[in-house]
């Protein structure tokens, strides 16, 4: 399973680097690659399956396995290096190792995706806080639309997700966005997101939609951007852009935020 014992995984921690519509060109840094692991199981995941649906923190791959794969990627032609892999990079325990290391090795820039869902943790804090940037999911309004969309472990709500975000950034020197993948509100349901967006007050709402077929089963190319997919695949609902650009103009007005909408 490539942990601590010495056995690695045959397939790199470094992975790109990739087109990222934020970020530029991206070098992926999966510290969980070992299995598809998140504590969220969301039903538009890029990566498909969730293997393990967990909670636990624990290291999956040594970080010298880090280091050696670094070595040998391409990180001179990236923009940043991303941590965000197959999964949820906050699981791993060395995540704020790993993020000095590639900046001690690359001089980039350092930004992590999170799902949010374990910022009320000391430990996780602490790693994030080392990052230059963080980008936090917030797809939801209301606790049942959150359980339906992001399918998170037993014990994590939407109330616990939108406080360790607030309360992260009050603390958080970095960059901190929200990504959020879009879906239609009703009336009520945007007066909470718009109130909720107020009070963490990110640098940046990033608004999502799902643009590739959505793989039944977890493969490991599916942590890049990948075109074809060696599984069944569902197709997403396609969102028409004038509709994402109209919902991202409203809530730029409702909050005085900057507000990117995905190409």
């Amino acid at each position: 399973m490539g942990d601590t014992d010495g056995t690695y995984p045959r397939v790199s921690t470094i992975y790109g680097p990739v087109d990222s519509w934020r970020l530029g060109k991206s070098l992926g840094v999966d510290l969980l690659f070992v299995n598809s692991i998140c504590s969220f199981r969301c039903i538009y995941c890029q990566l498909g399956k969730i293997n393990l649906h967990t909670s636990r923190r624990r290291v999956f791959v040594p970080i010298r396995q880090v280091i050696a794969d670094l070595h040998r990627s391409d990180w001179k032609s990236a923009d940043v290096v991303t941590f965000s892999g197959s999964g949820e990079p906050t699981l791993a325990q060395n995540l704020g190792e790993a993020i000095r290391v590639a900046r001690a090795i690359t001089g980039k820039e350092v930004v992590v995706l999170t799902n949010a869902a374990h910022l009320h943790e000391v430990e996780v804090i602490d790693d994030l806080n080392a990052a230059d940037k963080v980008f936090c999911k917030l797809d939801a309004a209301d606790e049942k639309t959150f359980q339906r969309v992001n399918k998170p472990v037993e014990g994590i709500t939407l109330s616990s997700v939108f406080e360790g975000i607030r309360d992260f950034k009050e603390q958080y020197k970095g960059y901190l966005a929200i990504q959020s993948m879009y879906q239609p509100y009703d009336e009520d349901q945007f007066r909470e997101f718009v109130r909720m967006l107020t009070e963490i007050s990110p640098h940046e709402v990033q608004l999502n939609t799902p643009t590739r077929a959505i793989p039944k089963e977890w493969f490991v190319d599916a942590r890049g951007n990948y075109e074809e997919t060696p599984y069944p695949a569902v197709e997403p609902r396609k969102i028409e852009r004038s509709e994402l650009e109209s919902f991202g103009e409203r809530l730029r007005a409702e909050t005085g935020l900057e507000i990117a909408v995905h190409p």
